[in-house]
């Protein structure tokens, strides 16, 4: 049996759109999974990556929030990255058609 929140979100997206609203983000949802995935192979909670920068569990959930109204620095990633035991990455990536601004 599915369960209810992939049906809702199968439906959702089918809808134009909610569906182009949602690709809009793409790139957001992406660095989300990045971090979140990042933390939970560390083994750390949010607390205790807080305790390791040395800032609070808030700020920590704030970094991993969709809901942000800024955008990291690179040295604020780099400290958390670094934090988990990992570094940080960037590469641009040519533009494909569907995800052209």
């Amino acid at each position: 049996m599915e369960n209810s929140f992939k049906q809702f979100r199968r439906e959702a997206l089918a809808k134009p759109s909610v569906r182009k609203a949602y690709d809009a983000l793409a790139d957001e949802f992406a660095y989300l999974d990045e971090l979140l995935n990042a933390r939970s192979a560390s083994g750390l909670s949010q607390q205790q990556v807080a305790e390791r920068i040395g800032t609070s569990q808030s700020a920590i959930a704030r970094l991993e929030s969709a809901n942000s109204k800024h955008s990291p620095s690179l040295a604020t990633l780099r400290t958390y990255a670094d934090a988990l035991g990992y570094k940080v990455q960037i590469k641009l990536l040519p533009r494909t058609s569907t995800n052209r601004s």
